[in-house]
């Protein structure tokens, strides 16, 4: 859970742009939407499988020398 204390002097739009950061860095957007739709353990495992495969060809372009 997000909490944003109002300071002393500070207007309300501030403190509303502070805990949108906080929401947007704790990632809860992001989890809001992943819980909109159902998605099957077929579609996890597909959607798994093709990041780690794309990861692995990040650190191997990494890897080699230019």
């Amino acid at each position: 859970m997000v909490f944003v204390k109002l300071r002393e002097g500070e207007n309300v739009e501030d403190a509303l742009r502070r805990f949108k950061r906080e929401c947007e860095r704790n990632g809860i957007l992001r989890e809001i939407k992943r819980r909109e739709r159902y998605t099957s353990p077929a579609v996890k495992r597909k959607l798994k499988a093709a990041e780690a495969r794309r990861k692995m060809r990040r650190a191997r372009r990494r890897r080699t020398p230019a």
